[in-house]
């Protein structure tokens, strides 16, 4: 049941992150992806100080240690997936982001030597591959943006092993305050040494910065946290990579994006490694067996 309820909690989490490719795109017209990175972080540092202020006193060594390390990896891979755009092309930055699906099982196998199933892998490059499809609109050469974006990929893998490894003794709310704070600082430090100028907040800018940092920050990293109590490493990069469905029907909403069949084999690909990795087919067989027996 716990199990269940994680997947659904990471299910949600892919939508709430797929909404915010749209608003940080309506973002980007008014402030620089570095105060963009500043500004969510601090809103939802500050949103989570004032809804759960009361978890201040759950912040132990321990906790402040822990969610220190989740606050700067967090920071890490979203300032080179984010400077990476400024090089390459959105396509190829989505789907070289994309990679920590796969990177995610390899590394959980070399730092912990986690046991990974074959389903796993297979789901794990059947989404990989529907990425592909979804994002690429040819891939030509390879520059400095995608050497950038593939180091966000490797950050945003760790954030995901580190997440389930250091969430299940400590307070969710406490190492969310930690980790939330540790970004956001992150992020005025190198704004204050870039030495950019304070952004002229309009009425839709000062809306982006808002969803997207209690939503798709806030809400949406405590969420996951939450859930990767539930769920294994691989199989949360799975359900995570459906963020990428989730964006593209949101820009189709939205932005009026028109949708190829490429994009569409792509998202069917998507979905299929989804359920290649979460279904055990095999166990689904022999409980219906067993039912029929019992009749």
């Amino acid at each position: 049941m716990k199990q269940n309820l994680g997947r659904l909690g990471l299910l949600l989490v892919t939508i709430i992150w797929g909404s915010g490719y749209v608003v940080s795109e309506v973002a980007l017209d008014v402030l620089d992806p570095y105060q963009l990175m500043a500004g969510r972080f601090l809103v939802a540092f500050t949103a989570t100080i004032l809804l759960f202020f009361n978890k201040l006193k759950n912040i132990t060594k321990k906790t402040f240690f822990r969610g220190s390390l989740l606050g700067f990896v967090l920071y890490l891979a979203f300032v080179f997936q984010t400077v990476g755009l400024q090089y390459t092309t959105p396509s190829k930055n989505a789907f070289l982001t994309a990679i920590n699906v796969v990177l995610v099982p390899f590394i959980g196998l070399f730092l912990y030597k986690n046991k990974i199933s074959f389903r796993a892998y297979v789901g794990a490059f059947l989404s990989i591959f529907g990425i592909g499809l979804l994002s690429l609109n040819g891939f030509n050469g390879f520059n400095v943006g995608d050497g950038l974006t593939l180091i966000g990929a490797v950050f945003f893998s760790f954030q995901i092993i580190l997440t389930s490894r250091l969430v299940r003794t400590d307070n969710i709310f406490a190492i969310m305050i930690v980790q939330m704070g540790t970004a956001a600082l992150c992020g005025l430090l190198v704004i204050f040494f870039r030495g950019d100028p304070l952004p002229v907040l309009t009425i839709t800018g000062s809306f982006s910065v808002l969803y997207l940092g209690v939503l798709c920050t806030m809400f949406g990293f405590m969420l996951q946290t939450a859930a990767q109590r539930f769920t294994a490493d691989t199989e949360t990069a799975i359900i995570l990579s459906m963020e990428s469905l989730w964006g593209m029907l949101f820009s189709m909403l939205l932005l009026h994006e028109k949708v190829t069949f490429q994009m569409a084999l792509g998202a069917a690909l998507i979905l299929t490694g989804v359920l290649v990795s979460e279904v055990d087919f095999k166990k689904l067989k022999n409980r219906r067996r067993q039912k029929l027996e019992r009749k």
